[in-house]
């Protein structure tokens, strides 16, 4: 496999980094002066200042890295188009999350989720939260995708992978560093090579099969996947499929699916912060347009691994595939690359590292403002100055990233593939934190010995139903007469998606007993601002939210 980039690949790659950087110094100098005493929400934030369209395109950027474009891609390649159920799904919650969770955080002039739970529990529950979330963003989620996306960049550059970690760092750093206005401006840009390098990549891959096959044109090469690997492209996987486990059925659609979304796209500081410094009508309209790019993500990361595998499957690029001896799914999209002619190759090459250095730039900024504003004004110094909080945060994110690069080379590959190895691992935690939160927006009762029940003893029910016995031995839950629950013959596991909503039922439940034992000895938790007329969204609103469900409703009918 020649992974070697040509002249015109590193001129490709050469304007893209020059444009991005240029952009960014001009929206820094730009911005500065209107904060020259260095205010922390406008730093932290971009109070006021994110557009529409920026907050979209950030809130994209920041979600797509190489666990899409690497890992989804390997699931494309492993069990086909069900993978881009999360995507497609996505694009559902974050209309929800636009009508009913950022009304709530702005009413109530919600800047960081510790916050969120100092002023709905109380300060124990925030700080436990902000300590756990600052340890899972640094030693989990900034460290994974450093370590993806140097492994992606390394193959196709030829680069080694040391190198290329230090390099993707320190220009993630540059961004970050500039403050949210410069990270959402230039994720503009981001997303414009993300996007327009994706689909190059993806018509090319369709064209390619075509080829093989002794046709011509990416219509002809869909129809020659859809013919060559009609099992790779049905949403709804049935018990019998060797991918069960990681897309259980209708559980994708009625179960721990929705609980993967809502708590991402709605509980997870460094995605709903682009929209937390908005007003309202502007954050929507960014959720919307996010909402509509989700739809497009499953034809740029998913549809890749399909076409790689039905190349594959026909004997092309049998070694390039392997790894330690077995197929390794995650290898499909680095393939696909190399193959590209010189030229495209940097542009796809371009989007590969927008994508990896947009989503670490959110997650340090994210970092940077949870440990300035909930641990370090709380705790080390209540008088810091604005000033204090903004160079706080630009040290927290060398700190984090210089953390980031010294675990990264310490990570394995999971056999599972890099992005339904971090959804399952995720999913240990998620349960929990989601009943917390939503418990905590729409009931009142809610205590918060409940919100301490529900994050710990819902990580430890995740455990405990990760290592029952058999499920296949689970015979009583037949009777239940729900697809999803039924026992399976060869599983020993439960599907993570039903643990998850197992996990999660119960933690809601728990919670509203703790609760209402608490209120009936006399304690009155705090409450939130909720007025229901901040839930009725603008009429454009209504319509893209509209189109957006109709056309997610459509793909699934088609590929059910």
């Amino acid at each position: 496999m020649n992974n070697i980039l040509s002249t015109k690949d590193y001129l490709v790659f050469l304007v893209y980094f020059v444009i991005v950087a240029a952009y960014g110094i001009w929206v820094y100098n730009k911005k500065r002066s209107r904060v020259a005493g260095g205010d922390s929400k406008d730093y932290f934030l971009a109070e006021g200042s994110l557009t529409w369209w920026a907050i979209g395109a950030s809130l994209i950027a920041s979600n797509i890295s190489a666990e899409q474009f690497i890992g989804m891609s390997g699931s494309g390649f492993k069990m086909g188009l069900a993978i881009a159920t999360y995507e497609w799904m996505a694009a559902i919650t974050l209309i929800i999350v636009a009508i009913f969770f950022i009304p709530v955080y702005l009413k109530n002039k919600i800047f960081t989720m510790p916050q969120f739970l100092h002023k709905r529990y109380n300060a124990t529950v925030a700080m436990i939260m902000a300590v756990f979330w600052l340890m899972l963003y640094v030693v989990v989620n900034l460290t994974s995708i450093l370590y993806l996306g140097a492994l992606a960049v390394s193959s196709i550059s030829g680069f080694s992978l040391e190198m290329c970690m230090y390099a993707i760092a320190v220009f993630a750093v540059i961004i970050t560093l500039g403050g949210m206005k410069v990270i959402g401006y230039t994720d503009v840009i981001q997303v414009f090579f993300l996007i327009l390098g994706g689909l190059a990549t993806t018509y090319l891959a369709l064209d390619l099969v075509s080829q093989h096959y002794g046709g011509e044109g990416v219509i002809n090469g869909y129809g020659i996947m859809v013919d060559k690997a009609s099992e790779h492209f049905h949403m709804i996987l049935k018990k019998d499929n060797e991918n069960y486990l990681d897309l259980p059925g209708l559980s994708v659609l009625i179960g721990g699916m929705w609980i993967v979304n809502l708590n991402y796209w709605g509980c997870n500081q460094y995605i709903t912060q682009r929209a937390l410094g908005a007003d309202l009508k502007t954050a929507r309209n960014g959720l919307l347009f996010a909402a509509f790019l989700k739809l497009l993500m499953p034809i740029i990361v998913v549809l890749p691994g399909i076409a790689a595998y039905v190349l594959w499957k026909d004997g092309l690029f049998q070694a390039d595939m392997l790894q330690g001896g077995e197929v390794n799914p995650d290898r499909a999209y680095p393939v696909l690359l190399n193959l590209l002619p010189a030229g495209l190759k940097g542009l796809s090459f371009a989007a590969l590292t927008a994508a990896v250095v947009a989503s670490l730039a959110g997650k340090a900024n994210s970092i940077a403002t949870i440990f300035s504003l909930d641990i370090y004004q709380k705790v080390f110094k209540t008088t810091a100055s604005e000033r204090q909080l903004v160079n706080t945060g630009k040290i927290t994110i060398i700190v984090s990233m210089i953390l980031a690069v010294l675990i990264a080379p310490h990570l394995g590959i999971d056999k599972k593939g890099g992005f339904q190895y971090i959804q399952e691992y995720t999913g240990f935690v998620s349960p929990g934190i989601f009943a917390m939160f939503i418990l905590g927006f729409f009931w009142k009762k809610a205590t918060p010995n409940a919100a301490l029940f529900a994050t710990i003893g819902g990580f430890l029910l995740s455990v405990f139903f990760k290592f029952l016995p058999t499920f296949a031995d689970l015979s009583f839950l037949s009777s239940t007469g729900f697809s999803v629950l039924s026992p399976v013959s060869g599983l020993h596991e439960i599907p993570f998606l039903d643990r998850m909503g197992f996990v999660f039922v119960i933690c809601i439940i728990g919670m509203v007993i703790i609760s209402t034992i608490e209120n009936a000895r006399g304690f009155v938790p705090n409450g939130l601002e909720v007025d229901t007329k901040m839930f009725k969204p603008h009429a454009g609103f209504v319509a893209g939210a509209l189109a957006v469900a109709l056309a997610t409703a459509v793909l699934y009918a088609i590929y059910w």
